[in-house]
């Protein structure tokens, strides 16, 4: 079984958007796929949103608690963390999980495409966050947005750190490098919303993704209110 897992907090006006890109796979699958939402308190109609979508749902918080907590009452053998505003691209499972059993691979990210037609923000992402992964593929593991692990090596690592204020999800892959095979899935994109570089503003934002990975490097996991990062505090 494939166990979805995807930490909300106020997304709707996103997730319905993610889970329609999904839809159509696990309706071809009755009972071998499954998506859980861990929900830290929306107040909008999140829940209801996924309930309607048929989701288990379970109790959540920071974006490191909500997928462990959605490990825990999941059944699959692999999991899918995925964030609530990105959508999957036409095939992407069929694509995805071939790849993933083909090149015998126990941890794997995606490369992200902006939800844009603008050729600048595709060329900056390309530029700053795909290129960059796929050069440090095999020597320092890199994932945001969407990770694809087996079970095993999840249990291994322990989870994601929840004393970890910011990029939670890079300490993961990198500590479960260390358990299994790690690889950046070529077969499909992610498309992400560039709502937080929207918000934010471009340059500032890289530039906060660019410090973090230097903090990383030299000082470890940031476990500091160095970064600000809000979670569910955006709109359309």
């Amino acid at each position: 079984m494939l166990s979805i897992i995807i930490p909300i907090l106020n997304e709707e006006n996103y997730l319905p958007f993610l889970l329609e890109s999904i839809k159509r796979y696990i309706t071809t699958r009755p009972g071998l796929v499954e998506i859980i939402v861990a929900d830290a308190g929306s107040k909008d109609k999140t829940v209801e949103i996924a309930k309607k979508y048929g989701c288990k749902i379970t109790k959540g918080g920071s974006p490191a608690e909500g997928r462990n907590q959605g490990v825990k009452v999941s059944q699959g053998d692999l999991l899918l963390f995925l964030d609530a505003d990105v959508i999957l691209p036409e095939n992407f499972f069929e694509k995805t999980l071939k790849e993933f059993k083909e090149r015998n691979l126990d941890i794997a990210t995606f490369c992200l495409e902006p939800q844009t037609k603008r050729m600048t923000q595709k060329f900056l992402f390309n530029i700053f966050y795909n290129l960059p992964i796929l050069i440090f593929e095999k020597i320092f593991a890199h994932a945001s947005q969407a990770i694809l692990v087996k079970r095993k090596i999840f249990e291994r690592v322990g989870g994601f750190d929840e004393k970890i204020k910011f990029a939670e999800d890079h300490s993961f892959v990198r500590k479960a490098k260390k358990f299994g095979n790690f690889g950046i899935l070529r077969s499909s994109k992610i498309l992400s919303s560039p709502r937080r570089f929207e918000k934010e503003g471009w340059l500032k934002t890289y530039l906060k993704y660019i410090l973090a990975e230097i903090y990383i490097i030299f000082f470890g996991d940031i476990k500091k209110e160095i970064f600000k990062y809000q979670f569910g505090n955006y709109k359309k």
